[in-house]
């Protein structure tokens, strides 16, 4: 656990900080939940990484998720999420994109962050085209756009806007963080 560890203000015992850096496809969320994982020295994973062969093929062929493809894959996100709790930590990049979807992953870990990754749908669009490798193609990008919910005033998280570069965003990230 790091020097500047949170600390349960009834046990006054340290919390293993769990965060989800959320947003649409091409925000950046990888890239941040590295970046911000190697500076708070803690696990961090790719959600991407979790979706079963089905949904890659799905969102490979063009077609969006629907909300029963995305139930059993917030559940294996949720429990990588809290698995952290016993290891100091960990920050999982997940777009999270409705209020639904993180009340899903606050199921496993009801004291879950959110860093909620924002730009202008242009940046987005040029990012997303640029992108090789990547399954999500950027036809895709419309529909999350149009499923995304912003975080409500109760939820425990910040938006950060992604035009800045990365470790700009990292930076305001972690003030927020700590």
């Amino acid at each position: 656990m790091t020097g500047d560890a949170l600390v349960d203000a009834v046990a006054g015992t340290p919390r293993a900080r769990l965060i989800v850096v959320m947003g649409v496809s091409a925000a950046g969320k990888t890239s941040v939940m590295r970046a911000l994982a190697w500076r708070l020295g803690i696990d961090g994973r790719d959600a991407d990484e979790l979706h079963s062969p089905a949904n890659v093929a799905k969102m490979a062929g063009g077609t969006p998720l629907t909300d029963e493809d995305r139930w059993p894959w917030l559940d294996a996100v949720g429990a990588v999420l809290a698995e952290g709790r016993s290891d100091g930590g960990r920050i999982v990049a997940c777009s999270a994109l409705r209020r639904v979807y993180r009340d899903r992953l606050r199921v496993a870990v009801p004291d879950a962050r959110f860093v909620h990754l924002h730009g202008a749908p242009g940046l987005l669009r040029s990012r997303a085209a640029g992108r090789r490798g990547h399954y999500m193609p950027p036809s895709l990008l419309a529909s999350q756009l149009a499923l995304l919910e912003p975080l409500d005033p109760e939820e425990d998280g910040a938006v950060f806007d992604v035009a800045p570069a990365v470790d700009d965003v990292v930076t305001a990230a972690l003030a927020w963080i700590r």
